[in-house]
């Protein structure tokens, strides 16, 4: 079968290798139709991740078919669609006991610090497998992934419902941040970035207002959009200090500023305002199952809409060159796929 390594930062292998399996009674073989390239994607490609080793064989968000079954699977038949939680944890750490296994404390990252799915099959445990609706495209599929990060996040603040929430960050994660915080009844939701392809691609997926903070002050349009009311939920998905900076100092006081972006430097905190406005900082690690389960639902129902972001398709022998189209196209790029 083929497979892509990426052997060290900018270089990817196309290699032919055997695949031979002898299935447990929990696993299932699927066969990889589509892998989506994610942000974190890219940091691995620049070398800027800061948990992932090289060599390293990517692809995390992905849909394919299932090719085979164990003696014990029960919950899918050969034949249909499926993908998979990328999570290999070790279920006997604290936060695992207490059903926090995303933040497992010797978790372990397939397509990051495990082999991933940019090879043609690909053998996964029943526990992590989601089966996906017949109608089901592969790209939303693949998508699955992105949006129960953005089901989980939208979970980790206090009851978003009726609250106005500020998202910074434009990419396919903050986009879909965005469409969920609107899924669990909030007020207003505003999203920004620097980028006005994206924040017509915000508009589009039903966002309700878009702010380009190159063009007007963070500051100016939260009062432009919100008025008197400013907002209470902050979501940083952009990774950045400056992202991380104007959330702090101009969400309401004692609200929540959840944190999704991947740093690939450690930004300071303005500690003055964490203490003096008594915020709520918290982490957001991935997705548990129902985030997966629920992804899939909301997808199925048209809440959550994806195809505004599906940016642009390259064959998987041309991986390589999906890295080069989203480092050249930069901010005019969503989500980009690798088709088997």
């Amino acid at each position: 079968m083929r497979q892509a390594v990426m052997t060290k930062p900018g270089h990817i292998e196309i290699n032919d290798v055997p695949f031979k399996f002898n299935l447990h009674s929990n696993e299932i073989v699927l066969q990889i139709k589509k892998i989506g390239v994610c942000g974190s994607d890219i940091h691995v490609y620049h070398g800027e991740h800061p948990a992932t080793p090289y060599p390293v064989i990517q692809g995390h968000e992905y849909a394919g078919v299932v090719l085979s079954i164990g003696s014990n699977v029960k919950s899918v038949k050969v034949g249909q669609k499926a993908t998979a939680r990328p999570q290999l944890v070790c279920n006997q750490c604290n936060p695992c006991k207490r059903g926090h296994y995303n933040v497992c404390q010797n978790l372990r990252v397939q397509g990051f610090q495990a082999p991933g799915t940019a090879q043609d099959f690909f053998v996964v445990p029943e526990d992590r497998l989601i089966v996906l609706p017949d109608q089901f495209s592969f790209e939303q599929g693949a998508m699955v992934e992105p949006t129960a990060v953005g089901a989980h996040a939208t979970n980790r603040t206090s009851k978003i419902e009726g609250k106005n929430v500020v998202v910074s960050g434009a990419g396919t994660i903050g986009n879909l941040v965005a469409q969920f915080a609107k899924v669990r009844g909030a007020k207003k939701v505003l999203i920004t970035d620097v980028s006005n392809y994206r924040l017509e691609i915000a508009k589009e997926c039903g966002i309700d207002g878009v702010l380009n903070v190159a063009e007007t002050s963070f500051a100016q349009g939260v009062k432009d959009f919100f008025g008197d009311e400013g907002f209470q939920v902050g979501m940083e998905a952009a990774g950045v200090q400056p992202s991380l900076d104007v959330l702090i100092e101009n969400v309401e006081k004692g609200g929540d500023v959840v944190i999704i972006g991947v740093f690939s430097e450690n930004p300071k905190v303005n500690m003055y305002f964490l203490g003096e406005h008594e915020l709520n900082v918290l982490g957001s690690m991935m997705y548990k199952h129902e985030d997966y389960e629920e992804a899939v639902d909301k997808i199925a129902k048209g809440q959550i809409r994806l195809e505004p972001l599906m940016s642009k398709h390259f064959d998987f022998k041309n991986f390589i060159d999906a890295y080069h189209y989203i480092d050249k196209q930069g901010e005019k790029s969503m989500k980009v796929f690798i088709d088997f």
